[in-house]
This record gives structure tokens, C-alpha cells and sequence, in this order.
């Protein structure tokens, strides 16, 4: 029986950090690059997107020194490598294997004849891309983005894809926050939180729902941590029992790092079934409404609409559907309800265990109905908080990767440059799958990212992207997206965060944006030595001056000094006026949040309240119950990360936190559930999806582990387990994968050998 920490953080985390830094086989290097992270002259941690708050020695975490040492490493693959490997044979390998081969360090273009990549000069590649584009019509291309893109690269990328003609940015915030920004847009006027960090130290309560920040999100674990200590109370709504939301130990307190000791972080720690979190919340507002607690009266009245209607739904909704849907009690729900209702600053914080579902967009609605009821927006400690992904994720829809931009935002282009720019919504992550998939799309730009482990469906996926006649890579290190290769592909290689970025010989910064909308300023330490590399941004511009030439914009000036990117961008887009001269101050600078002002940028112009009714189900009820007659009990299985990952980058095999040692294909089981289908602990298993296609979607040698979560559900690590969720199951409003409410049935495998190798 596997054994859980005892405590996140403490010793462990700093012998794993170490760990890492000898793996990158650059530790001298890379302990002067973790001095240099997130410090006001440093870079901004590749990782997470949470704040910094700039004071002390050490601003990063066990997985951002994962992140730096993974992306600074001295090993490299080039020639010798593609040499001696074939593509199909690369195929084959797991992501683990292929990203640990090391960077990428020459420009690549595939040659389907050998089936090899090849090296080929920089000026031949921009020319044959630039080529090579002109023949497609504009909405044939797909311009994805990952999360880890800068603000000026960001910005130069959709506009020349929107002067080449074409609103087609898929990007990674379709397949995490998306509902997220749709939610918040729709209820009170800005798709981002309302909180800034400070907050954290103000609060009365805070509460996380479905989200571990102990392994996603660790600089998160200190505000927690300084709030616990504080005499905040935290309340948790997690699926799964995670040690950090219960016991962390900061590696930079001497006592907590050499001893047992560590902080209790949860006041009340509630494990609701998958799917439930909305009928958790509206159950606290009906016991608020019931008990007769004051409500934000003043505040209802002149900020906000359809209170009433919400309230008389709330009233409408029965008890018994309540707790069936939430897995709680009535009193687990009330004592949350009367702690939240006793505190005058509350927070509410929350990630992908409340966005990858068919209702996301629907539960965070309701989260925000609870903050409006009780007034908790706009006061300091007070707010709503999506903790985001990936470093500039924010940013990048700030700066306009966005495949449906405001018209606002397209007029201020076209006034500024002097042209017409497309106006039709074009496709998101799903939208752009099913256009390659069936032909409607030719061409795929991936701007970082590893879209074939990061989207639903792989099977499908993978199909998808070989579709392509031309895929343009940017990025760091080889994944299996680069390998879908059927016709042209090209590998630019590209600089890394922690690199030194020179233009003519002089050092560039770049900006991020973090979940706090804070703006700050980047600056790569390290050489890139032994790598014929070029930065993202300047690659973007030569493919730009390819393509379309210098009229409206002379792309190449442009990429000589990035601060000319930055005054377009104070130009362009609001919030950014004296830019150059704004990021000059340590710490950056805070964009603002008209909603955090009491000022509701909707039709209305107030706050809306949501008026939902709880969904009837999570996924299709007459096929699941007509499967469960026939084959046996189906659980719901949500995917997620290790401690020993980031996102789609598996730095090893263990969770630590989990208890779990050099394995990744295990299937978390609730004790009594496995008793009941007659398996063990140790058991190997094959799980498989229930979808209305018909499709079969199967994963086979996993491994059962038995784990504190409720009965009905189950948890396993994903890439590995992207298969089973199929692309058209998506949120209502987002299209974001359902990847936390998939229905599956297990069974006893016939192989030990795992189906897909991700």
C-alpha cells in the first residue's frame, strides 16, 4: 500500500530541487539562474503564473527549479541526432524520453523521402516558409500558442496572423481557463481575477476550490501558508486528499525545513464528488438564505441585476438534489456557508477542477453569485481569483490571442495601421482540430506548446495535426507534436527564458503578465552557448517579413529593439500607455480590473447574477446507464498532473506527495469502489471511455492505487490518459475538454504493457 507525505515542502522539496540541477548537468549555472528568478534584474520563472512579491533571496519553487534546469541543460540534439533517429522510430518513445534528449539546437525541415529531419539554414527556412505560406488562404492556417509566449511576441504573432488574414488562434487557455474568462466576462465585465497578492494578506477566509497548488502552483503554498499563520481560515473543496492543502513546510523556515513541523493550512477540508462543486456553492447560498444571515443588501442594489430571479432559483432547489450532486451534507455545506457568511474579506480561488467540465462556465457563475450576495468584490482581502497556468497564458489573451476579439480591439488596429482586418470569429483549440482533421485547415504554426499531449482525444489529435501539408514548430525541445509530421515540417529552435536575448548585439527584455495582472519585465541571464538559436520573437518577425513584406509594418525594425513592439502595444491596447517607462519599476506594473473598481463593463453596466439550475448529469445519462446494466459500475475519472510535472513536461516518474514511486500509468481508486469490481491494490487494469460515437477509447496496464477520494471517482495522471476523453465532450459556453468528468469502466488487463505511451 503506497504511503502518502506526511507534509509538502520541507527537505524533500530541497533535495528534489538539487536533484534537478544535477540532472541539467549545468548546476553551477543554473543555482546563478534560480538567484536570478523572479528578482526585479532577473527572468520570470518559465513555470506558473503566480505573482511575485520580489522580497528575499530565493523567489522560486521546487517545480520552477525543475522548470529552469529542464530548459537550461547542457545537453543538445541537432544533426547527429536526427541522423541516427527517424521519425517513426522517435514516435515511438514516450514524452519523457524525447524532451529529456535535450535542446534543440539547429533549425530542422523535415524530408518525407528518409523520413528525417535535416538541418537547413535559418535564411532558407524563413524563405521557404514565407513561400509556402502565400499559397494557403489565410483561414487555412492555424497560429496556436502556448502560455509561455511573451507579451511582445504575442503581440507581433497575432498581428501578422490577423494581416495575413484570419482570426485562427487556438491557444492553451481553450483547453484549461477558458471557462474561466467566459464566466467572468458574462457576471461582472473582465475575464480576469480581482484580486491582487497583497489580498492574500488581508483575507478573513479564503477559499480553494479544485485546485493543488502544492504541485501546480507552489509559490501559491506561502501566501497560503503566511494566511494560515495569520489566522485566516482556509477552507478547501478538493476531490482528492492533497497533503500541501493540508500540511506544508516552508523550505525557507529553518525549524519546518529540519524537523517534522509544518503549517496546518485547511480549517475544513471537504472532498465533493467530481462534477459537484456547483451544487456545493448553491447549497451554501441556500443555507445563507435559510438561516436568515445578512446579505450585501446596499450592495445587491446598486451594483448588481436578476438578484431576485437567482434567489427564487436557490429557494427552488431541493436539499436532497443538493447533497446527491455534491457528495456533502447539508451540515458540511453550512458550516462552510456560516464561516464564509462571518468573515468581512473573503477570497475565493480556484483552477482546472472547476474548468474542465460540460457546466464549468455555469459553477463559476455561481462562485461569483455568492461573492455578489455578500458583497465581496472590490474590498481589499476580498475577490475572485483564477490561479492561471503557464507564465504569460494572461498575457497572451491581453495582447489579442484571441480567436474572437472584441471589435473594439480589431478597430483600434486597423485605425492604427491603416488597414482591414478580418472580423469573423475564427477556430479555438477544438475548432482547429476538426479543421485539419477533415481538410478545412492545411497549415499549423505551433508558438511552443506540445499540443498533441496537451489536447483531449490523442488518437484523434494526433491525426489531426499529421493532416497538416505544413507545420511550423517554435520551441525549446523536441515533443511528439514535432513528430506528426506527413508532408513539410520545420523545427526553428528558440531561446529560452533564462537565455540572454540579443538584438544587434544588445540584451533585449520581454514582459509577462501574472494571474494578478501584474506586468514585469524579463531579462535572460544566461549564454546560449553551443546553440544556433534565435529568440521567438525574432523568429516571428521573419516569418512575418516573408510572408506579407514591410507594408503596413516593418517587421525586422520592429524585432531589432523590442521596446519599438512595446510602444505599439501603448498604442494598441489599453492599460499600456508608457510602457517602456512603466516596466522600469521594480516589480512592474498592475494593469487594474474595472471590476475590482465596482465598475461592471457589461451590457448593463452592473453585475449580473446567473440564474442557472443545476445540471441533470455530467455526461449523457441514457447511454452510461444502459452500459452500467450491461458491463458493470462506471466510475468518473478526472486527469491530472505529478508533483514531478508541469503540464505536458514530465521532469520524472514519482509523486512524492501522492506516495507514488517510478510509475505514472496508476488509476486512484477509492478502497470500496475496487472491492467492488474484485481488484486489488497493485492490480493491473485497462480503462476504457463511455461516449455517444461509439468509438472505442482505451487504456490498457495501469496500475490500481488505493486513494482517500470519494466513492464513484477515480484520478490518473494525464498525458497518459488524454485518450479517454473524447474531443466533443466539452464545456457548455468554452469548449474546454471535460477532462475532470469522463466516465469510465475498469477492468482487469490482459497485457501489462500500456496502450499509449505518452
Amino acid at each position: 500500500m503506497i504511503k502518502r507525505a506526511m507534509k509538502a515542502g520541507g527537505m524533500p522539496s530541497l533535495k528534489s530541487t538539487f536533484a534537478a540541477l544535477v540532472k541539467s548537468k549545468r548546476v553551477r549555472g543554473n543555482i546563478k539562474n534560480l538567484l536570478r528568478v523572479n528578482q526585479t534584474s532577473g527572468f520570470d520563472c518559465p513555470g506558473c503564473a503566480w505573482g511575485d512579491n520580489k522580497s528575499g533571496t530565493f523567489q522560486f519553487c521546487e517545480n520552477g527549479a525543475k522548470a529552469v534546469a529542464w530548459e537550461s541543460t547542457e545537453k543538445k540534439v541537432g544533426e547527429v541526432f536526427f541522423a541516427s533517429h527517424s521519425v517513426s522510430s522517435l514516435l515511438k518513445q514516450n514524452d519523457y524520453w524525447l524532451e529529456y534528449q535535450g535542446r534543440l539546437s539547429q533549425p530542422l525541415k523535415y524530408d518525407a523521402s528518409t523520413d528525417h529531419y535535416r538541418p537547413i539554414e535559418w535564411s532558407e527556412a524563413f524563405a521557404f516558409i514565407g513561400e509556402q505560406l502565400k499559397q494557403y488562404d489565410a483561414n487555412q492556417v492555424e497560429l496556436y500558442t502556448s502560455g509561455r509566449a511573451s507579451n511582445e511576441v504575442s503581440y507581433l504573432y497575432q498581428l501578422f496572423g490577423r494581416l495575413l488574414g484570419t482570426n485562427n488562434f487556438p491557444d492553451c487557455s481553450n483547453m484549461c481557463h477558458q471557462a474561466s474568462g467566459v464566466a467572468l466576462n458574462a457576471s461582472i465585465g473582465v475575464g480576469k481575477g480581482t484580486v491582487v497578492l497583497d489580498d492574500f494578506d488581508h483575507a478573513d477566509a479564503i477559499f480553494v476550490y479544485g485546485q493543488n497548488p502544492g504541485s501546480n502552483h507552489p509559490r501559491m503554498m506561502n501566501a497560503l501558508r503566511k494566511a494560515a499563520r495569520n489566522g485566516c481560515k482556509i477552507v478547501t473543496f478538493n476531490n482528492l486528499k492533497e497533503v500541501a492543502l493540508e500540511r506544508f513546510a516552508s523550505p525557507q523556515d529553518p525549524v519546518e525545513l529540519l524537523t517534522t513541523s509544518a503549517t496546518e493550512i485547511s480549517h475544513m477540508y471537504l472532498t465533493p464528488k467530481l462534477g459537484g462543486d456547483m451544487a456545493a456553492i448553491r447549497g451554501m447560498v441556500k443555507h445563507i438564505l435559510e438561516s436568515g444571515a445578512a446579505v450585501a443588501q446596499s450592495f445587491i442594489e446598486a451594483h448588481t441585476i436578476d438578484a431576485e430571479a437567482y434567489i427564487d432559483v436557490v429557494k427552488a432547489t431541493r436539499w436532497e438534489q443538493i447533497e446527491e450532486q455534491s457528495g456533502l451534507t447539508k451540515e458540511d455545506i453550512a458550516s462552510a456557508a456560516t464561516l464564509f457568511t462571518n468573515s468581512s474579506r473573503v477570497i475565493s480561488t480556484w483552477a482546472m477542477g472547476l474548468t474542465q467540465h460540460k457546466h464549468s462556465v455555469d459553477t463559476i457563475r455561481e462562485l461569483v453569485n455568492l461573492h455578489l450576495l455578500m458583497g465581496q468584490i472590490g474590498n481589499k482581502g476580498a475577490g475572485l481569483c483564477p490561479v492561471r497556468g503557464h507564465s504569460n497564458v494572461q498575457g497572451n489573451r491581453t495582447m489579442g490571442i484571441n480567436e474572437s476579439p472584441t471589435p473594439a480591439f480589431i478597430d483600434t488596429l486597423e485605425e492604427t495601421f491603416g488597414v482591414n482586418l478580418p472580423k469573423t470569429p475564427g477556430h479555438n483549440v477544438y475548432q482547429a482540430l476538426q479543421a485539419l482533421n477533415n481538410g478545412e485547415s492545411k497549415v499549423f504554426i505551433g508558438l511552443g506548446g506540445n499540443l498533441a499531449a496537451a489536447a483531449s482525444d490523442t488518437d484523434y489529435t494526433c491525426n489531426a495535426i499529421k493532416q497538416a501539408e505544413l507545420c511550423i514548430h517554435i520551441a525549446t525541445k523536441l515533443n511528439r507534436t514535432h513528430l506528426l509530421a506527413s508532408k513539410d515540417a520545420i523545427i526553428l529552435p528558440c531561446l529560452g527564458r533564462s537565455e540572454i536575448d540579443r538584438q544587434n548585439g544588445v540584451e533585449q527584455g520581454i514582459t509577462v503578465e501574472d494571474t494578478f495582472s501584474m506586468v514585469h519585465a524579463s531579462h535572460g541571464g544566461t549564454e546560449p552557448e553551443g546553440l544556433n538559436c534565435l529568440s521567438e520573437t525574432a523568429i516571428i518577425a521573419n516569418i512575418a517579413h516573408a510572408t506579407l513584406g514591410d507594408t503596413p509594418i516593418d517587421w525586422l525594425y520592429l524585432a531589432e529593439d523590442y521596446s519599438r513592439i512595446r510602444d505599439l502595444i501603448a498604442k494598441t491596447i489599453p492599460g499600456f500607455a508608457d510602457f517602456n517607462e512603466k516596466i522600469r519599476q521594480p516589480g512592474g506594473f498592475y494593469l487594474g480590473n474595472t471590476a475590482r473598481q465596482r465598475k461592471w463593463v457589461t451590457p448593463t453596466e452592473r453585475a449580473t447574477f446567473s440564474t442557472a439550475l443545476l445540471p441533470d448529469a455530467l455526461y449523457p445519462t441514457k447511454v452510461v446507464s444502459e452500459i452500467e446494466k450491461q458491463r458493470g459500475p462506471i466510475l468518473t475519472l478526472q486527469t491530472l498532473r505529478s508533483h514531478d510535472q508541469y503540464n505536458t513536461t514530465v521532469y520524472g516518474m514519482n509523486d512524492r506527495y501522492r506516495g507514488i514511486e517510478n510509475m505514472r500509468n496508476a488509476l486512484f481508486l477509492n478502497p470500496e469502489d475496487a472491492k467492488r469490481m474484485k481488484l486489488n491494490e497493485g492490480d493491473k487494469i485497462e480503462i476504457t471511455s463511455i461516449w455517444e460515437d461509439k468509438v472505442t477509447r482505451k487504456v490498457d496496464g495501469f496500475t490500481v492505487v488505493y486513494y482517500d477520494i470519494p466513492k464513484g471517482n477515480a484520478a490518473a495522471y494525464y498525458p497518459e490518459t488524454n485518450p479517454l476523453v473524447p474531443l466533443d465532450s466539452v464545456g457548455d459556453k468554452s469548449f474546454t475538454p471535460t477532462s475532470k468528468s469522463i466516465p469510465i469502466l475498469v477492468k482487469a488487463s490482459t497485457t501489462a504493457i500500456a496502450s499509449h505511451q505518452l
